[in-house]
């Protein structure tokens, strides 16, 4: 599904969602492809430029954040940007469990394809007994609740 600006607050919601599906798949190569060619990336400290910068970075990305989990929520929009919130959990390979927190800015070309994201994001270990995002990995299901609903 192609979701092109000019963006309505329903179809920035969408896209939202979409962007977390492909996230919560955790395949850097499917999640590149929501990105231009040139796509400008900041990530923490990290400043991926172009797909195949993208693809190293959720590769390395994911091979360090375990049983990553994902939720991102609408912030604001506008024409052509998207901002949002989100919240993912994940563990290291010693067991210890993080709860991320963080905001992103989007810009997207004409086609919908995202040529800037900015991110900003912070961990926060928690214990295994605090975590709340519970589905099995990939698609985060219909029914789980969001970021707002779970006081996040």
């Amino acid at each position: 599904m192609s979701i092109k600006p000019p963006f309505t607050r329903e179809t920035a919601i969408q896209k939202i969602r979409l962007a977390e599906d492909g996230w919560n798949s955790r395949d850097p190569q499917r999640v590149s492809l929501v990105y231009t060619p040139d796509s400008i990336w900041r990530n923490r400290a990290e400043f991926p430029r172009g797909r195949q910068q993208i693809v190293e970075f959720l590769t390395r990305k994911w091979t360090r954040e375990l049983d990553y989990r994902l939720i991102k929520e609408l912030w604001t929009f506008g024409e052509d940007r998207i901002a949002v919130r989100f919240a993912y959990e994940w563990h290291d390979d010693s067991g210890q469990w993080f709860r991320s927190y963080g905001n992103e800015n989007w810009e997207f070309d004409g086609e919908g394809l995202m040529q800037r994201r900015f991110a900003s994001i912070n961990d926060l270990p928690i214990k295994e007994s605090e975590r709340k995002f519970f589905w099995p990995l990939g698609r985060r299901p219909d029914d789980h609740p969001g970021l707002s609903d779970l006081g996040l």
